[in-house]
């Protein structure tokens, strides 16, 4: 499931130098969305790239004539200053609810509703049929509604959830293992931004089991074409990329985060091995290192199996003098992998790491191995022979 950070920046918040503050914080942070009131649409526009959506206040009318919505802004929510807060009373039974007239004619794509008691959870679940985003807020937040909504809801819609921090956001992702989808952040603390958009980041992200493969042949195979694949990112010293000749069983390659005699340390860089390897990316997939280019995402990986995502800005290509590397994994299946004769290329073993140079039959190395086949970067249920 993919999770996305809302930032709230309604009239709520302040003045417009407040509002933009909160907003540029949230550009800055790497939120998704911004939800302000409609007269703050273009405003946003101006500051940055970022989906807008847009309070349908009494001031804004959601149809034009012809039934073609007038709001410019990406989604437009209605709830605010109407049933969905409060301000107007519920119907008795939500029939005659003016927001979901909205959402039904095609007006708006969002409800907006704060949990008060449970004939608001009720009316979310009312929105919840017809909108595309449904947000949850409470005052005095109980998890229990939103197991409920999440339990009832399921993928009808986009349940977002309203939350003031960054821990509030990561237990609305993780309610019931399944989680809201999204998080609507409601505070002006930069830091609180940041932080959530970092726990959006890390809650979507693989966790691999490693293991080690010893190596069974190790030799010197003349040149072929190198790719460097250099990030975005700063790497951490334990971190690095999985490559292989083999989509099922990929080697772990340090970062050159480590400084040699012979040249500096390039922490945004993995030599990741010759052009035909395949190289894991995020959700899983693989793709052939030739293909790499900047603007691409990989998969980062540290010798514990957690992941992260980095974008490619370079993919060098060069001849250079090769080192084929066999080993075998604990199940007996055989793997394999081109990487090029330099000491500053190095692999994880469960001593640390080690240069490729002073590898030896009968070392282990850190591996990811699965019993499945691939085609086009994704896995296939199919028998395929790779030698």
């Amino acid at each position: 499931m993919t999770r996305s950070v809302w930032l709230k920046a309604d009239d709520a918040v302040g003045d417009w130098e407040a509002r933009k503050r909160r907003i540029t914080a949230g550009l800055e942070a790497g939120v998704d969305w911004v939800l302000v009131d409609e007269h703050d649409v273009e405003r946003v526009r101006e500051l940055g790239d970022i989906n807008v959506a847009a309070f349908a206040g009494d001031d804004v009318h959601v149809m034009d004539a012809e039934g073609t919505a007038e709001s410019t802004a990406d989604a437009v929510i209605v709830g605010k200053d109407g049933e969905g807060d409060g301000t107007v009373g519920l119907p008795s039974d939500f029939s005659g609810s003016a927001d979901l007239s909205a959402l039904r004619s095609g007006g708006a794509n969002g409800g907006y509703v704060r949990i008060f008691d449970e004939d608001y959870e009720a009316f979310a679940e009312a929105v919840a049929e017809d909108a595309a985003y449904t947000f949850v807020v409470a005052d005095d937040w109980q998890i229990i509604p939103l197991e409920n909504l999440i339990a009832r809801v399921g993928e009808e819609t986009e349940l977002i959830a309203g939350v003031q921090t960054a821990e509030d956001a990561r237990t609305a992702y993780e309610t019931l293992e399944i989680g809201a989808d999204a998080v609507l952040l409601d505070t002006d603390n930069p830091d609180e931004i940041r932080e959530t958009v970092e726990v959006r980041d890390a809650v979507g992200r693989e966790t691999l089991d490693l293991e080690y493969a010893e190596i069974t042949a190790i030799e010197q195979t003349g040149s072929a074409d190198r790719v460097c694949v250099d990030t975005g990112s700063i790497m951490d010293h334990d971190e690095g990329m999985l490559v292989g000749s083999m989509a099922r069983g990929l080697f772990f390659v340090h970062a050159e985060t480590a400084e040699s005699p012979y040249v500096a340390s390039r922490p945004f860089r993995v030599n990741a091995g010759a052009v035909h390897a395949y190289a894991r990316t995020p959700g899983g997939e693989t793709t052939y290192l030739s293909e790499l280019a900047s603007g691409d995402e990989v998969q980062v990986v540290d010798r514990d199996g957690n992941t992260r995502e980095a974008i490619v800005g370079r993919a060098k290509i060069e001849k250079r003098p090769m080192f084929r590397i066999q080993a075998e994994t604990e199940g007996g299946d055989r793997i394999e992998t081109l990487l090029q004769n330099a000491e500053t290329i190095k692999v994880a073993t469960p001593d640390g790491r080690i240069a490729v140079t002073d590898l030896e039959v009968g070392d282990e190395v850190l591996v990811y191995h699965e019993d499945t086949a691939r085609h086009f970067g994704e896995a296939v249920e199919e028998s395929i022979i790779e030698k």
